[in-house]
């Protein structure tokens, strides 16, 4: 039987390391929120190789003394809280103090930070959990920590990380909801020396949204401003016309923190019900202040999930707020066309005079010209016209009917004399007559032993068939 023992402190903080430490994102997370409860209005973020081989993050906050480097980089040295009390008000994005100690135990670290009050900075190494140098160094005011290696000494956790784009492509989503909880901070991302990201810093959550997914969504928002029992929501509600097909557009910050909850999703949802087709979701970035002894935080190790001490209480004041904004404004797109614009020359063309109408006159068919000849005649315009004087006939089933044999008499006729006056050219007696003789011989003289000749029949006009059969009618 094995006896119990305690565990070495580099065993103790790669086992701690692992369960903050998943991917190159979660070293970025824990940094730049460091950053941010620093007070820095300007961070930059550059990666190499998806953030497996190099993570530099440097920011303008308030930096970190050269007496309290060390103790950054122990297990639980934090500067957010003193006793268990201060649980109760978290007002900050970390506060546990694991995030150095774990990323120092499998990553090789180097710090560069200055206070504003201290005339020279400070250099920090160290290396798998083992500290190689402390020194001082010049340095602008602020923090720089270059990460390099992820992972050296813990080869069965490196050969799990995915491929250098797709770490990217989580240090990238980070990013953009960092931007999003915190606009009044400037924000640049660089990958292997590529600008991905960047954000202006101006503190208006509008212009971080038209920076990250573009004009088209930030065209298409509902402003959001609503407080009710202790919570206070703000932000953004997507229209349905940019509806996503994944939930991965739907953004919650709980006090400047991002979260997921499924509460939360599950009441914008709803609210959303009746305003999208299904398997659809919206597209929202919402804030939400509340009373920090009313959430708990401390969960889960990412700090990634939250619970509410009223749950059912959140989901009504999420529904009703969503709900009435988007019965507030006329949902339907209206678009005015302007009137076109005419010179006073294209008018005058287009107003006809009041006195005087066209009036074609057809002369006789038996005249030389057989044209049309228009003339001008003055017409009482209180004078009912032609068409108006002539009553519509109903087009029913026999006006159809006698149009169509009208028609048909009318090709077979050919008696158009305006368009081939010589009549010989259109009937061509004497062919029709020769066919037609032909025809009824071949009808006469055909023998029944004989076997027939299959030929391909001929296709006559009604007026040959009609002659044909009086032919044989009368012999």
């Amino acid at each position: 039987m094995q006896h119990i023992q305690v565990l070495d402190q580099v065993t103790i903080d790669k086992i701690a390391a692992g369960e903050v430490i998943e991917r190159p994102a979660s070293i970025v997370k824990e940094l730049v929120e460091n950053a941010i409860d620093a007070g820095a209005t300007h961070v930059t973020i550059e990666i190499e190789e998806g953030g497996i081989s190099l993570i530099r993050i440097t920011d303008d906050g308030s930096g970190i003394m050269k007496e309290d480097i060390r103790n950054a980089f122990l297990r639980h040295s934090t500067s957010k809280i003193r006793n268990v009390e201060d649980l109760l008000h978290i007002t900050s994005l970390g506060f546990r103090g694991e995030a150095l100690s774990s990323i120092a135990a499998v990553t090789k670290v180097e710090v560069i930070t200055k206070t504003k009050e201290a005339i020279l900075g400070t250099r920090y190494v160290i290396e798998g959990g083992q500290e190689l140098s402390l020194e001082e160094a010049g340095s602008s005011d602020g923090t720089t920590f270059i990460i390099r290696q992820l992972f050296y000494n813990v080869p069965a956790r490196r050969k799990f990380l995915k491929t250098a784009m797709t770490e990217a492509g989580h240090v990238q989503d980070l990013l953009i909801r960092l931007a999003l909880s915190h606009p009044e901070v400037a924000f640049r991302f660089l990958n292997n020396n590529q600008e991905k990201l960047r954000t202006s810093g101006s503190g208006k959550l509008k212009d971080v949204i038209y920076n990250i997914y573009g004009r088209d969504v930030a065209s298409n928002l509902l402003e959001l401003d609503y407080r009710q029992g202790g919570i206070h929501i703000t932000g953004y509600l997507g229209k349905p016309l940019i509806t996503r097909g994944n939930r991965n557009f739907e953004t919650f910050f709980v006090n400047g923190r991002y979260v997921k909850s499924t509460m939360i999703s599950r009441a914008v949802e709803d609210a959303y019900k009746d305003f999208m087709m299904q398997h659809k979701f919206p597209f929202v970035v919402l804030h939400f202040q509340v009373d920090t002894e009313t959430v708990d935080v401390n969960v889960h190790p990412t700090k990634m999930e939250l619970r509410f001490q009223n749950q059912q209480e959140v989901y009504k004041t999420v529904f009703e707020a969503i709900h009435r904004q988007l019965l507030e404004p006329e949902l339907i797109p209206q678009v005015e066309v302007p009137e076109p614009l005419t010179s006073p020359v294209q008018e005058k063309k287009k107003t006809p005079s009041p006195d005087l109408k066209l009036v074609r006159r057809v002369m006789p068919s038996d005249s030389k010209e057989a044209a049309a000849s228009i003339t001008t005649t003055p017409i009482d315009s209180a004078a009912p016209t032609a068409s108006e004087q002539v009553k519509e006939e109903p087009h029913n089933e026999d006006y159809f009917i006698r149009k169509m044999r009208e028609r048909v008499m009318s090709y077979h006729n050919r008696n158009s004399s305006a368009e081939v006056k010589d009549q010989k050219k259109i009937f061509r007696p004497e062919e029709q007559k020769k066919r037609i003789q032909t025809s009824v011989h071949e009808a006469t003289t055909y023998k029944v032993n004989e076997t027939p000749v299959i030929q391909k029949p001929k296709q006559l006009d009604l007026f040959e068939e009609k002659l044909l059969e009086f032919a044989l009618w009368t012999r």
